[in-house]
């Protein structure tokens, strides 16, 4: 079976992150779940940065890999994909804050700006408060439950330590030379994700999907997990031919 790497976002781990596509496609693929440093059931850590991270994640692919990551375990899979793109069949990022690749568009700049000054003026020192800002920040309608759970309160804390996202250098070029098939996701409910992944459809000559109504997380639409299936086997078949 294809191998499917899941990278996960902030704030939750992979388990939380991928519970959907665990029980969809699990009989269709076979899937490693990673946790990334800092996130249960590690221990915390001072400091988050997507460049190490990165080579985490590159130090784990396999040959023919599918490599999935949602918002900043997408940052962190483009920069991986970057450093071992031999090994892969397949990229999908969904709604990566990836800034720098649309800097200049008023909604991602202004997303920036916003995040700057979360990062230097909110409650770092309160990690629930500094959650559910974040949450607002990026388009959650999750609601958190207070106080928060164990693990929910290690990634706030986790969260709180990132090294910004929007910092990432994405080669585009080299990412777009690279033979293996891109998808980007998107959830068309915030203009600056909407910007950021047009652009990367652009720069990466990527597939794109759009999937609605489920905020930051649109692989929790009922349509994801049929469709990255769909785009998988393809890029398989693929690299099978070529």
């Amino acid at each position: 079976m294809q191998r499917l790497v899941l990278v996960h976002g902030s704030v939750t781990a992979g388990r939380a992150t991928w519970a959907t596509q665990r029980r969809a496609l699990r009989d269709r693929f076979t899937l490693a779940v990673l946790d990334r440093p800092g996130f249960p059931p590690g221990p915390p850590v001072d400091r988050v940065d997507f460049e190490e991270h990165a080579a985490w994640v590159a130090d784990r692919l396999q040959t023919g890999d599918h490599l999935v990551g949602h918002s900043y375990g997408g940052v962190v899979c483009l920069l991986a994909a970057a450093r071992r793109p031999d090994l892969l069949a397949s990229l999908t990022v969904v709604e990566p804050p990836a800034g720098d690749v649309a800097r200049g568009d008023p909604d991602v700049d202004r997303f920036v700006r916003e995040g700057e000054a979360w990062w230097a003026a909110g409650p770092t020192d309160d990690a629930e408060a500094f959650l559910r800002g974040f949450l607002r920040y990026v388009g959650s309608a999750y609601e958190p439950p207070s106080p928060l759970p164990p693990e929910l309160a290690q990634g706030a804390l986790t969260l709180i330590v990132e090294r910004h996202p929007w910092e990432a250098r994405i080669p585009l070029a080299a990412l777009a030379a690279a033979p293996f098939p891109k998808l980007v996701v998107s959830g068309a409910h915030h203009a600056a994700f909407d910007a950021i992944c047009d652009a990367l459809e652009r720069g990466l000559g990527a597939e794109r999907l759009v999937l609605p109504g489920h905020g930051h997380s649109p692989h929790r639409h009922p349509a994801f997990d049929e469709a990255l299936a769909r785009f998988v086997d393809a890029a398989a078949e693929n690299q099978a031919s070529g």
